[in-house]
């Protein structure tokens, strides 16, 4: 596939770009122009399975699809995960009539405006989660204390996609029946800022509404 890559996160009133990926919940290919003229779309951008929040943003996606769709709005969750690893994790955690798709190359991050950052400001990050880390944990720690809490165990292609994809910040994009952006929801992978942070599903269901008419 190839995208080019733009400075800075797609904003309301851009054009989306297309992009042609490999579809995990089915065979073949999955493409933005597919929903062109069809219906309003809503893409997440996620780091990988491997990435335990990454999986919580894609299960929310799931439960919030219901909703969307009785607006008119689909979804697609694309993960940086080759396909094969892909397939057998949803075999086993099943996400009905969810829409996924692989991107381990990150083309679609790149595409989107969402640069990756250097692994010296991720490991300056310290996550606090009361209830769920035994105290503030950096990105590394915290990946291995939820993955081993919530029984995921990481193969050799997690492996590879930790090694090169810990910078990659995550994003959702709403897009009307035209591609254009209407609604974003992106990470800012710096402490303190907005990092590791599910959406606000009113603020997105607000939007939806909007973007439906």
């Amino acid at each position: 596939m190839s995208t080019s890559s733009i400075d800075r996160p797609l904003q309301p009133g851009d054009r989306a770009p297309n992009i042609v990926l490999d579809a995990i919940s089915r065979e073949g290919k999955i493409a933005l122009d597919d929903f062109r003229g069809r219906s309003p779309l809503l893409i997440g951008l996620f780091r990988g399975l491997h990435c335990p929040f990454c999986r919580r943003h894609v299960a929310a996606m799931a439960q919030l699809k219901p909703a969307l769709r009785d607006k008119g709005v689909e979804c697609l969750a694309v993960v940086n995960t080759p396909v094969e690893r892909a397939r057998l994790y949803f075999r086993y955690h099943p996400s009905p009539d969810l829409l996924a798709a692989s991107d381990p190359e990150r083309a679609s991050h790149r595409a989107f405006g969402l640069r990756e950052v250097g692994m010296d400001t991720v490991m300056a990050i310290r996550i606090h989660l009361p209830g769920e880390l035994p105290k503030p944990m950096d990105v590394m720690a915290m990946d291995e204390f939820l993955n081993k809490k919530e029984g995921y165990e990481i193969t050799e292609a997690d492996q590879q996609m930790m090694a090169t994809g810990m910078g990659q910040p995550v994003g959702q994009f709403l897009l009307d029946r035209d591609g254009v952006v209407r609604w974003t929801s992106t990470e800012v992978l710096e402490d303190g800022l907005n990092t590791f942070r599910a959406l606000n599903p009113e603020e997105l269901m607000s939007a939806a509404s909007q973007v439906a008419h």
